[in-house]
């Protein structure tokens, strides 16, 4: 066998060192960070939130509890709210839909009572409306149109609830039914929820309300009261609680038991609507609604598959926050 010239040795070690080197798997790259974080924590063991509302004047931000009732406020900066209105005031047993109108006044709705409107500086109810006693009812999300009039979704009656601003000033009075859907949804299996979150464009021309076991998005006009359904091009609102719509048409959604953030953008009509970003993060905790201001997302975590409404449980739950998510 020949004997091998120095340069020949060197060039074939060169060579096979090249080849390992380019068979080694490259290392893999590093996971991208989770847009989701802590805004701010809710004190108790026990809180199981559901609804949120900001208030553009101050910055503030009220939670309600739909275990009791308590309402929170987190001033801006806060890393912790604070009580706001205790548990059982003026007889409120749970807070869902929570929204700040025009003149500062935070509303508060009970499932399983009406809705009640508070002073934010002083904490004092300002009005109230209940809803038909006798009816099966669970009184849900709320929105407030330009002129003052207030709209509230029913999850079991599938109607809509209206609030004027000339029964604002009588103080208190019955719900009533402004526009019923029962007979213009798909029709839900027994005990289903039906219509969940609502919110309305910043002209007052329509309002657009989810049925989350459908998952479908229904549009109601304003001004001639017809209904229809928005055509979603993309994905559906499947399990979507609360909603919100921007001035500029975007339309956020956040997704309960799937741990899932939706946005859309709707046509100037309010139509149609095409999915354009979706975010499913386990760190979401059965998402219930969102607000959406100052360039952030601020969403509820309920955890209520941790001893809470949501059966079978998974466990206990952990220490109660509020999620701020970039990018929706």
């Amino acid at each position: 066998m020949p004997k091998l010239s120095h340069a020949l040795v060197v060039a074939a070690v060169t060579a096979t060192a090249a080849l390992t080197t380019a068979a080694a798997p490259a290392p893999a790259p590093a996971p991208a960070p989770s847009p989701v974080s802590t805004a701010f924590t809710l004190p108790g063991s026990k809180v199981y939130p559901e609804g949120i509302a900001a208030d553009p004047r101050t910055g503030t931000v009220y939670v309600g509890s739909y275990a009791d009732g308590t309402v929170y406020r987190a001033r801006p900066g806060a890393r912790t709210a604070e009580v706001f209105l205790p548990s059982g005031t003026d007889g409120r047993r749970t807070a869902n839909g929570l929204r700040v109108d025009a003149r500062g006044r935070l509303w508060v709705t009970d499932s399983t009572a009406g809705v009640a409107v508070y002073d934010t500086a002083t904490g004092a109810r300002l009005a109230h409306f209940e809803a038909a006693a006798g009816t099966p009812h669970f009184i849900n999300d709320l929105t407030i149109t330009p002129d003052g009039t207030a709209y509230l979704t029913d999850s079991v009656r599938a109607v809509i609830y209206r609030v004027t601003p000339e029964q604002q000033r009588a103080g208190t009075g019955p719900l009533t039914v402004a526009y019923d859907l029962s007979g213009h949804i798909t029709p839900p299996p027994p005990g289903k929820f039906t219509l969940n979150g609502i919110t309305s464009d910043r002209a007052g021309r329509y309002l657009l309300t989810v049925d989350m076991t459908a998952g479908e998005l229904h549009r109601v006009d304003l001004r001639t009261g017809a209904l229809s359904r928005v055509a979603l091009t993309g994905g559906d609102l499947k399990a979507a609680d609360g909603i919100q719509l921007s001035p500029a048409g975007t339309l956020r959604a956040v997704h309960n038991i799937s741990n899932t953030l939706t946005r859309w953008q709707l046509t100037p009509d309010g139509t149609r609507a095409h999915l354009t970003r979706t975010i499913t993060d386990p760190s979401l905790q059965i998402p219930t609604t969102l607000a959406h201001t100052r360039g952030r997302t601020l969403v509820v975590r309920s955890q209520f598959d941790k001893d809470g409404p949501l059966t079978p449980s998974t466990g206990s739950p952990t220490t109660f926050t509020i999620a701020s998510v970039r990018g929706l």
